[in-house]
């Protein structure tokens, strides 16, 4: 239950400057520790994964609305700002103006036995929030970013990821050497390839490989990957995007072990 009730209306208060960082910069939650969740929807996915905030943050408007400052309570300590200022500091266009400050989870130990997604220098957030979406939906728990992909728990990427991040083993600012801890097989994707996605046996599990937008998978980590395979596009070649072919690779792996 909240303990304290704080208001505060001066820009230059430094809990304001701080989450006009996080807010803004994608990578400001490494400098400080801290992550920003912002609107009615993360924050209830939060609430629901059993993770704490050190606090909640509600313009004045949000305050005023039950169901809002309820969801606020599972903070120890609320703070109260004019909905002005909350929009100062807010990335998104409309506002929801409710938002929870949480301590940045330190990195989970890699599990070599588990099922899981490689990002292999995947930038645009969209796509980084979606492929977690997909594998939170998919049971896909472990989440492998090489260095170079877009920042896991930057704001669009939290945005994007529509809670997702609250259920997953993400590890960042990984080198591709420290795959060699995995004892499941790595599988990519690549268009060059005539191994089609339905033809050929998967290993359950295993870690799907999905490599950068325009690029591809980085050639020193396809050698590594025990098959690489391509998804049927009859319709024409390049339609997918990464997060489209993601989600449909995953949902291969979970339509075969369910079948089993």
């Amino acid at each position: 239950m909240t303990e304290a009730f704080i208001s505060l209306s001066a820009r230059d208060n430094p809990l304001l400057v701080k989450l006009r960082k996080l807010a803004r910069d994608p990578v400001a939650y490494r400098k400080l520790g801290e992550l920003w969740i912002e609107g009615e929807h993360l924050c209830s996915a939060v609430r629901q994964q059993g993770w704490r905030p050190a606090q909640a943050v509600l313009a004045e408007s949000a305050f005023a609305r039950p169901a809002l400052r309820a969801l606020a309570d599972w903070a120890p300590r609320v703070v109260v700002v004019p909905d002005a200022m909350f929009d100062g500091f807010s990335a998104l266009e409309s506002p929801a103006r409710l938002g929870f400050v949480l301590a940045l989870p330190a990195p989970p130990p890699l599990l070599p036995d588990a099922a899981s997604v490689v990002l292999d220098r995947v930038q645009d957030a969209g796509n980084v929030g979606s492929i977690l979406r997909s594998a939170a939906a998919f049971g896909v728990g472990q989440v492998l970013a090489l260095q170079g992909t877009a920042a896991l728990w930057s704001p669009k990427v939290l945005r994007a990821g529509m809670g997702a991040h609250f259920g997953l083993r993400l590890i960042e600012g990984l080198q591709p050497d420290d795959l060699a801890a995995l004892r499941v097989p790595l599988v990519g994707t690549a268009l060059d390839t005539d191994a089609l996605l339905p033809d050929v046996a998967l290993p359950m599990p295993c870690a799907w490989v999905l490599g950068h937008e325009g690029q591809g998978i980085a050639p020193a980590l396809r050698a590594r990957c025990a098959q690489v395979l391509r998804i049927p596009q009859p319709g024409g070649e390049e339609s997918l995007n990464v997060a489209a072919a993601a989600a449909v690779c995953l949902y291969e792996s979970l339509r075969r072990g369910l079948a089993r």
